[in-house]
């Protein structure tokens, strides 16, 4: 079993909050990016795992949050991205992965050390996401054109913080899976 595992943050999405417009344009682009990075991740074995926002949706669960988001008016992003049979689900409350999720224990059960994090939004979730990796020793990629940000300044900022910081591997999703 593979040892790493591809982390898809926040793609199940309506863009119906505050920064969607923001966000909008960088989501499209990274949409086809992530499209390939599951396909080639999924062909290798590595486990995949949607981390998603439930949107203060506490009734519900991944299913239902996807079935919302495929009848939004923007559901051309998360079509190409929809889970597959295969792929696992952790929804999350707050701006990081890890918190308050089940998700430390579900990696440590797979035997999971390498982390590729991927999604949205890069200054934001996917930020704090690779320092709470890091605090847990895992050892953390990031896909530079496979997150999706809301300030572009911000985003190269936070990829740095990444990099020198937390030691992550900043790279391109074609150094993955190849």
């Amino acid at each position: 079993m593979s040892k790493t595992a591809l982390i898809v943050i926040d793609m199940i999405n309506t863009y119906d909050h505050q920064d969607a417009e923001l966000l909008l344009p960088s989501a499209r682009q990274v949409v086809p990016v992530l499209t390939d990075l599951l396909r080639r991740a999924r062909r290798d074995g590595a486990t995949v795992i949607y981390v998603n926002d439930n949107f203060g949706e506490w009734r519900s669960h991944h299913g239902e949050l996807l079935e919302h988001a495929l009848t939004s008016p923007h559901a051309d992003l998360v079509e190409p991205l929809r889970p597959d049979g295969d792929s696992l689900f952790v929804l999350k409350a707050r701006h990081s992965v890890f918190y308050e999720t089940p998700l430390t224990y579900l990696l440590q059960q797979r035997g999971i050390q390498q982390l590729v994090l991927c999604g949205q939004v890069t200054e934001q979730c996917v930020l704090y996401s690779a320092l709470d990796a890091h605090i847990r020793h895992f050892e953390v990629v990031v896909p530079r054109d496979a997150v999706a940000h809301i300030h572009d300044d911000l985003a190269e900022a936070a990829l740095r913080m990444m990099e020198t910081n937390m030691g992550a591997r900043v790279c391109t999703s074609q150094d993955l899976w190849t």
